[in-house]
């Protein structure tokens, strides 16, 4: 049975692309099928996708307040559904929380980022509560954790004020990402990409774990 993932932050430059698309290519080396969903107005996974001529995953392009209905005639062909959100608390947003079984939220070690989460945490928790707390489940992943710094220490504590997981996994701030993003491709694709493959390959496993929690 298919999964559906959301990936969501309302803030801009949280590292939400990156994770979808770097997420979902991990999955699909993994030996799954998938399929990345573009709901975002601003396209960036599917410009993402256009810079490699399509060569890595199949995406398309569902932003429209329907997202939650749409969705349906792709599910039957893929393990894994991978929604990289819009990025404003708005109907697409909603839309996107209504149709996953787990949304993530990448943020970033700052307390700007953190205080951004409020008003999302907050409609999924609402979401939680018309379904008896079974859709969706919710998790923090950290992203672009800076080495060595007190902060990104200490996001974890930070965000447990929300009461929500916090994924053990996360990224770092690399120029990897960045560069292989702009050919299209994923740091699991680039000789240069070590280390930050490796941290999705963490991030893609735990996503399996928590799936079976």
């Amino acid at each position: 049975m298919s999964k559906i993932i959301a990936i969501l932050n309302q803030k801009g430059g949280s590292g939400k692309t990156t994770l979808a698309t770097n997420l979902a290519r991990a999955l699909q080396l993994g030996g799954d099928e998938v399929i990345l969903v573009d709901s975002d107005p601003q396209g960036s996974s599917r410009d993402w996708n256009a810079a490699s001529d399509g060569a890595l995953l199949p995406v398309i392009g569902l932003d429209r307040p329907t997202l939650n209905k749409d969705i349906k005639s792709v599910t039957a062909n893929h393990d894994w559904i991978i929604i990289d959100g819009a990025p404003q608390i708005a109907e697409l947003a909603i839309a996107a929380i209504k149709c996953a079984d787990i949304v993530l939220i990448p943020v970033q070690p700052s307390p700007y980022d953190i205080w951004a989460c409020a008003d999302l945490v907050d409609v999924i928790k609402a979401r939680q509560e018309v379904t008896d707390g079974k859709q969706p489940q919710a998790a923090f992943v950290i992203s672009r954790s800076i080495k060595n710094t007190k902060l990104s220490k200490e996001i974890g504590v930070a965000l447990n004020d929300y009461e929500l997981p916090v994924f053990k996994s996360f990224t770092v701030q690399r120029i990897i990402y960045a560069a292989s993003a702009a050919t299209g491709s994923t740091v699991l694709d680039e000789q240069r990409g070590g280390m930050a493959s490796r941290e999705m390959k963490k991030i893609a496993k735990e996503l399996k774990e928590f799936v079976l929690c």
